[in-house]
């Protein structure tokens, strides 16, 4: 069976601060990196918290990208969900993570739509 997509969740430290707490920043490195994914972006939403944070979603033909930044403890977390064979989600976790300045990163990559085992199917 093919998937329907690719999701990886990610996590990246040792971001440097003044750009988590940058909306401007992080929207355009967002919609910079679902461009470069190969992704048509159709919606762009982030919001600024008080005293920290952002959290945004680009929204893509092909599914979507979020974050939330905790730039006080400079971490953020982030989606990419891809569907279809001609997009490179890696690319964009890629410039994400270089864009963020993140010293240290972890991901997980999930192929969606594939069934489970009949253990966790209901």
């Amino acid at each position: 069976m093919n998937t329907f997509g690719t999701h990886i969740i990610g996590e990246l430290w040792g971001c440097e601060q003044p750009l988590l707490e940058s909306i401007e920043y992080i929207e355009e490195l967002f919609v910079d990196a679902a461009l470069k994914a190969g992704a048509e972006v159709r919606e762009v939403a982030f919001h600024q918290f008080a005293p920290h944070g952002v959290s945004g979603v680009v929204l893509i033909s092909e599914s979507h990208l979020t974050i939330h930044s905790f730039p006080e403890h400079n971490y953020a977390s982030i989606d990419i969900y891809t569907c279809g064979e001609h997009l490179h989600p890696e690319e964009a976790f890629r410039i994400i993570v270089e864009g963020l300045k993140s010293s240290k990163y972890d991901y997980k990559e999930l192929k969606r739509g594939l069934p489970s085992d009949e253990e966790h199917t209901r």
